[in-house]
């Protein structure tokens, strides 16, 4: 008897992952950005405009990857 499973990735997954992959990636390039600038004003603005547009980008993506059933499967 077999069954037809197939496995989805709801929205909210998709956007918790995004936060806390974002929540890595600000105190990185916080860190690198002090480093290079020595400025925290410019770090901030640095990182804040970074991050916003990654979020976004990884979001998308995650999306996209989620509609292709490509390399999936169910052992």
């Amino acid at each position: 008897m077999s069954r037809n499973l197939v496995f989805v990735e709801y929205r909210l997954r998709s956007i918790v992952k995004s936060l806390v992959y974002r929540i890595l990636s600000i105190l990185g390039i916080g860190i690198l950005g002090w480093l290079i600038t020595r400025d925290v004003k410019e770090t901030t603005l640095i990182t804040v405009a970074f991050q916003a547009y990654l979020s976004v980008l990884y979001y998308v993506y995650e999306r996209v990857w989620n509609k292709i059933n490509w390399g999936r499967g169910i052992r």
